[in-house]
């Protein structure tokens, strides 16, 4: 059974950082993408970043690029997603995701990122 627990949320000053872990379990980091989706009430759910351990390869959507980094660490079974120079539009619910990027089939519960002053 696949689950994903996010962790790492809260409220943060705008120009702070925050590191989001996502533990998996029940498939291992090179059997699927892992990534990151975050949403705000009354728009639609925005993809973020994604990670696959298979090739390494990364995928960040431009509103954070040069801000995010996402790492897998396959020994953990878990992938980060750290956060950089946040600002208050990256205010949002965010969401672990697994199998791939553009369509996953599982998710986990969510975790709340607030940036404001």
């Amino acid at each position: 059974q696949v689950q994903l627990v996010e962790s790492g949320g809260g409220l943060v000053q705008p120009g702070g950082s925050l590191r989001l872990s996502c533990a998996a379990s029940g498939f291992t980091l090179d059997e699927y993408v892992v990534g990151w989706f975050r949403q705000v009430p009354g728009k639609e759910r925005e993809g973020v970043s994604c990670f696959s351990s298979s090739d390494g390869s990364t995928y960040y959507a431009d509103s954070v690029k040069g801000r995010f980094t996402i790492v897998g660490d396959n020994a953990k079974n878990t992938v980060y997603l750290q956060m950089n120079s946040l600002k208050p539009e990256d205010t949002a619910v965010y969401y672990c995701a697994a199998d791939d990027c553009r369509a996953p089939r599982y998710w986990g519960q969510g975790t709340q990122v607030t940036v404001s002053s």
